[in-house]
């Protein structure tokens, strides 16, 4: 590909860490509501109206874990110039310590608590020693892995490394490591695309089939009912998005795809609805693919604000900052400084 004008690539690192973060705030009222009535996808319309409309005084929307580990993420790796595990570790569990109430689960507060027990002499235990030596499969890894995903933008095994070693501070099972691997790898793929050009979402899906084909080749002997459940998960969404007239009803995609805590039923469908918004969606009014996205993603219910996030990671990536409302940013909390985030991990990004 030919090499990117520099302003759009930091639009595009700017439109991540912000869409990531708007996917998060917006998300977090309706998170497991289940599947959203008709009546809440009304209010969640009439909310994104509302706040992309002309500025009005309101509490700021609060992010959640989601965006306080992505931060933690982002200012080590801006502030270390590289990954430092122990960094990392150290900043979660601070950030965790300083504001308990942003929604952590009960599994990642353990891995804090011993990770502080310990004094992070032994950060790999305590994530392993999860489900009864299992590890967790959750998508805590996937929600937090943009800063990542920028950081490598330069080196595709170099991004996989990294992905691997930041997610297993709290995840070890593979599906979890290889949940924010997929998803690192989307966000990666639409920095290196054209938002000017139309996408060809079969040749993403593919290009997505054909990396996970590699990861997950080496893991038949792990006793998984699927030895690629990933790139079978990749097969439906390809399926899914091929149908045409209105494309698959929402029952549909929470069946095929899912939209739990579960790294597997999660990562795949924030990777379609990015996909499926590249078209119009007959039940969401609006012409903006990138707000499209993360509101089609928070009407499929479940996780919505960490399936919300990921899915603004990915979106943000491909389109950049321009398709994303000014107004609707001034009701995210630390969206300034999420920008400020993503301008930093440009800056140590290019000059690598």
């Amino acid at each position: 590909m030919a090499k990117m004008d520099l302003s759009l690539l930091k639009s595009k690192f700017r439109g991540s860490m912000l869409g990531a973060l708007i996917g998060d705030c917006i998300g977090s009222p309706y998170d497991n509501e289940g599947q959203l009535t008709h009546g809440t996808k009304l209010v969640l319309q009439k909310s994104f109206d509302k706040l992309e409309g002309p500025i009005f005084k309101a509490p700021v929307m609060q992010f959640t874990d989601d965006s306080a580990m992505t931060y933690s993420v982002a200012k080590s790796l801006i502030e270390q110039k590289e990954l430092d595990i122990i960094d990392i570790a150290k900043r979660f569990v601070k950030s965790y310590y300083e504001e308990p109430n942003r929604g952590y689960g009960m599994g990642v507060v353990t891995v804090f608590q011993k990770l502080r027990g310990n004094k992070f002499i032994d950060i790999e235990s305590p994530a392993k020693e999860q489900f009864n030596g299992q590890g967790s499969w959750g998508n805590g890894g996937a929600m937090r892995i943009a800063p990542i995903a920028l950081f490598s933008y330069q080196n595709y095994d170099k991004l996989l490394d990294t992905v691997r070693k930041v997610t297993q501070i709290t995840h070890t099972h593979k599906i979890g490591i290889d949940g924010a691997i997929l998803q690192a790898i989307a966000i990666y793929q639409s920095l290196h695309l054209n938002p000017n050009e139309e996408l060809n979402v079969i040749n993403f899906i593919d290009d997505l089939i054909n990396k996970m084909d590699q990861i997950e080749k080496d893991e038949e002997g792990l006793g998984l009912s699927e030895p690629q459940p990933y790139k079978i998960q990749l097969g439906i969404i390809k399926s899914l998005i091929s149908e045409n007239n209105e494309g698959p009803h929402d029952e549909k995609v929470i069946q095929k795809l899912g939209n739990s805590v579960a790294a597997l039923y999660s990562v795949p469908t924030a990777i379609f609805c990015f996909l499926r918004a590249q078209k119009p969606i007959i039940a969401i009014q609006t012409e903006n693919p990138f707000r499209r996205a993360i509101q089609y993603a928070i009407s499929l219910g479940g996780d919505t604000d960490t399936i919300g996030s990921m899915t603004g990671a990915i979106a943000g990536a491909f389109y950049g900052e321009e398709k994303i409302s000014n107004n609707l940013l001034q009701h995210c909390e630390a969206s300034e400084e999420f920008k400020v985030l993503g301008d930093k991990l440009f800056e140590i990004s290019i000059a690598q």
